[in-house]
């Protein structure tokens, strides 16, 4: 079975995606969008067949996919759940994703699986653990992974290194991809009082394989100060459009997927905010262009 051996060879464009839901396969399957590629969340679709396998087969005939788990609780204090790996191993090789990701978070606990992906301190412990698991995921899957960096409302009292860095040290001992999830460098930097801009300068955007752009929504925290929350349940914020132009100045044009889990919209709408990231891509991929031709 031919697979991509690395992100350069990845066969999903440098163009948007959008998560695939079930609410928009007939607008898909009946309307052909002109949409780059699809994003699936694993855990969706791994029972063995159904109308969810019919219609996921039809739509990958037609379009590229990449697929995105949220249930391997990469960063959990125990070992990683072996049957769901397997089902991970057996989903990807019908599909051959061009892509695929996890979060770096906890989700489990011995048998207890949590809804909710939970942040990890960054310590030397930690950072063994996590890279075991990945080794394992990837030897397992015989692909490379991409880790997304989390989205957190709390911070350990006994970490001890900086996100950016922890993630940097990931990637040179196991060889795994990044996702860059863009909302989530946003959120982060409201609840925790750093400076977004600063936080990407520093992130090692050479291992960037994909992007995330999503929304979020505005809360408060229990003294009343302001929480911002990553609900994945409405349009892109603007800051975080800025952020994403910002970031494409270094990272060049990368596969960007809209997120939209929650009070999932028409497909119109959100087939709009794709076409808004593609704006931002073509812009950078011209304003490359030019540079290129002006240093020749």
């Amino acid at each position: 079975m031919s697979r991509p051996a690395s992100l350069g060879e990845s066969p999903i464009p440098r163009t948007s995606g959008v998560g695939l839901k079930p609410e928009h396969y007939r607008d898909i399957l009946d309307g052909a969008p002109d949409i780059g590629w699809f994003e699936i969340h694993a855990e969706n679709y791994m029972g063995a067949g159904g109308p969810p396998h019919a219609y996921l087969t039809a739509i990958r005939e037609r379009y590229p996919i990449s697929l995105h788990g949220v249930g391997l609780s990469i960063g959990g204090a125990g070992p990683l759940d072996a049957g769901h790996l397997t089902r991970l191993r057996v989903l990807a090789d019908r599909y051959e994703p061009a892509l695929f990701s996890e979060h770096l978070a906890w989700s489990s606990h011995d048998t207890v699986y949590l809804n909710d992906l939970l942040p990890l301190p960054y310590t030397d412990e930690t950072l063994a653990r996590v890279c075991e698991h990945i080794d394992q995921v990837q030897n397992t899957m015989k692909r490379q992974m991409l880790l997304e960096n989390p989205s957190t409302y709390i911070a350990y009292a006994e970490t001890t290194m900086r996100e950016v860095d922890f993630l940097r040290e990931i990637v040179r001992r196991t060889g795994c991809g990044l996702l860059l999830d863009v909302n989530n460098v946003f959120v982060q930097a409201a609840n925790h009082g750093f400076g977004a801009d600063d936080y990407l300068d520093d992130f090692p955007m050479e291992h960037v394989g994909e992007i995330h752009l999503g929304g979020h929504a505005d809360d408060s925290d229990e003294d009343g100060s302001p929480l911002l929350i990553d609900d994945h349940g409405r349009e892109v914020a603007d800051p975080v459009w800025t952020l994403y132009a910002r970031t494409l100045g270094r990272t060049g044009a990368v596969p960007t997927l809209i997120e939209w889990d929650n009070d999932v919209p028409d497909w119109p709408t959100l087939f709009a905010e794709a076409k808004r990231a593609d704006r931002l891509l073509a812009a950078q991929a011209a304003t490359a262009h030019a540079e290129r031709v002006v240093a020749t």
